[in-house]
């Protein structure tokens, strides 16, 4: 089943059998994040479809996204949307709560069964780190600059990023990264465990591509059990761990031995 979708003005979705390829496309803005996109991604993420097997992330033009629409930042700054001062204005308990509504656009992408994937390129952001953060893998191209800047406005960044960043960095280089707001280029990344693979600018779609049919060429229920098992591992002591692993490979087994 092929099919393309927009399901916001800033986001087209590509279906191709198991896999689905969600597009920022606000190109002219470097795909600058509004709230309401955030809310599309969590919706998708929601009622992505059983069958859907691998979901990439990518952006248009040249950046994956610069992070929060700056325009955010002052009242009705764009049209439509709940700027920052908006935001503040119901109260602290209610501004935590929005937030929690928006955090779901980002950790929907680790807690749906499918592989997510970020393909990353240009500059990822603040909220565009963030959502590659989100995916359980990310390929960058050779020209990527990842970078945290929410500590210069006098923010933390909070869209569901800071625990998979210092999962993967641990804490001293998770708070250098964001205290100095510095990029983070590709070979960094992949040294330091915030990607798994560089490649040039022009071969990014093509290795992305190459990722997803080598997920895809597994047996679906080995994957969604191996994702289970691995985010489990995260928490989990050597012994919950451990019955994890038998309770799950019994579970497979059975399963082979049944057909």
């Amino acid at each position: 089943m092929n099919s393309t979708t927009r399901v916001h003005e800033r986001i087209v979705v590509d279906r191709d059998g198991p896999l689905l390829t969600v597009t920022l496309d606000r190109p002219e803005r470097h795909n600058a994040m509004v709230p309401s996109m955030w809310t599309a991604l969590a919706r998708l993420g929601a009622d992505l479809p059983t069958d859907v097997r691998v979901v990439v992330l990518r952006g248009s033009g040249a950046s994956f996204s610069s992070g929060l629409d700056r325009a955010l930042l002052t009242p009705g700054g764009v049209p439509g949307e709940r700027d920052l001062h908006l935001q503040a204005s119901g109260g602290e308990q209610q501004l935590v709560d929005e937030i929690g509504s928006y955090q779901k656009g980002f950790s929907v992408w680790r807690e749906c069964p499918a592989i997510t994937v970020a393909a990353v390129h240009g500059h990822a952001i603040g909220a565009g780190f963030q959502l590659a953060l989100a995916c359980d893998l990310r390929i960058v191209a050779d020209d990527v600059q990842l970078a945290m800047r929410e500590t210069s406005l006098g923010l933390v960044p909070d869209l569901a990023g800071t625990h998979p960043l210092v999962r993967l960095v641990g804490y001293s280089r998770a708070l250098e990264i964001c205290l100095t707001g510095r990029a983070v280029g590709a070979r960094e990344a992949v040294d330091c465990g915030l990607a798994s693979l560089s490649v040039p600018l022009a071969e990014l779609d093509e290795a992305t591509r190459d990722l997803a049919d080598a997920v895809l060429a597994n047996p679906p229920a080995a994957v969604l059990e191996l994702k289970r098992l691995l985010r489990a591992a995260e928490s989990s002591t050597p012994e919950q761990q451990q019955y994890a692993e038998r309770t799950t490979q019994a579970r497979l087994l059975s399963a082979l031995t049944a057909r």
